[in-house]
């Protein structure tokens, strides 16, 4: 199968989901068991009626779910309301023609969908370094559109430079920053100040943030605001904070040190606005 960012790719609506395979969607939207193993059996049983990827529609964008290795893409396959207070947040604190930054953007599940909340007039800077998953976040923002959706090829970090990236099992998803010493099955990824990325997409100004880099938010985060100027600091965040016990330095509170407030908490994520 040609990769997802391949011109030679099926166009979307070539794996669109056969009777059996939508019977089974629907089944699972409208069951209450949406965690645990759950997801992982329904992708199995989906996969053994046709191997291979799922062109569906999500919050109004489309994707092309590979869901056999991918925790995220599996979520929001199943699951309808998967983030849907996340994205709400989000979306309550970004104007039509606002500015929203995803750092650590997976396949786009909250670019794309942001995207369409700003609308052709606004801007989407989508992060994401993974080869494989960067390829998938193309094509979704094909599939869909979305031309105000700017793709970095990069890993946020706190210099510009390079970072090592590994994945763990078989959830694409959770690729993580490595040390040097440590490169196992890691692969060698640019990487680029958070001001910079904005700096170069020519954003003025961010209204809302989402960071999910799996224990490396700090880095991000810390550096970025102590050196960025106050206009680029997001007026809405939306953090991953699972896992937290990888922060060299507690950057939620280093936020709440800059007069921002701590909204809402989901299971993985915590919201945060600007005073």
């Amino acid at each position: 199968m040609a990769p997802a960012n391949d011109p030679a790719a099926p166009p979307f609506g070539a794996f669109a989901p056969t009777r059996a395979q939508a019977s089974i969607i629907s089944l699972a939207h409208r069951s209450r068991l949406k965690r645990g193993a759950f997801r992982p059996m329904l992708s199995r049983l989906i996969n053994a009626l046709r191997a291979g990827p799922l062109d569906v529609p999500y919050q109004g964008a489309s994707f092309r779910f590979y869901h056999q290795a991918s925790a995220t893409e599996r979520g929001a396959l199943f699951n309808p309301d998967y983030n849907l207070e996340e994205l709400d947040f989000l979306r309550a604190h970004t104007p039509i023609g606002g500015v929203f930054v995803d750092v650590g953007a997976n396949v786009g599940t909250y670019a794309m969908v942001l995207a369409r909340h700003v609308g052709a007039s606004g801007k989407v800077i989508a992060i994401e370094p993974h080869p494989v998953t960067h390829a998938r976040l193309a094509f979704n923002r094909s599939a869909s559109g979305f031309t105000q959706v700017q793709l970095v090829a990069a890993a946020a970090g706190p210099s510009d430079g390079e970072l090592m990236i590994a994945t763990d099992g078989d959830n694409l998803g959770a690729s993580h920053i490595v040390s040097g010493d440590r490169p196992g099955n890691a692969i060698k990824v640019p990487s680029l100040r958070l001001q910079r990325i904005l700096d170069d997409a020519g954003a003025d100004h961010v209204d809302a943030l989402k960071i999910d880099v799996e224990g490396f938010e700090d880095r991000v985060l810390t550096g970025f605001f102590k050196q960025a100027p106050q206009r680029l600091w997001p007026r809405a965040v939306v953090i991953e904070h699972l896992s937290r016990n990888e922060w060299l330095d507690d950057c939620i509170a280093d936020m709440r040190a800059r007069r921002y407030a701590e909204t809402g908490r989901t299971r993985s994520n915590t919201m945060l606005v600007r005073g």
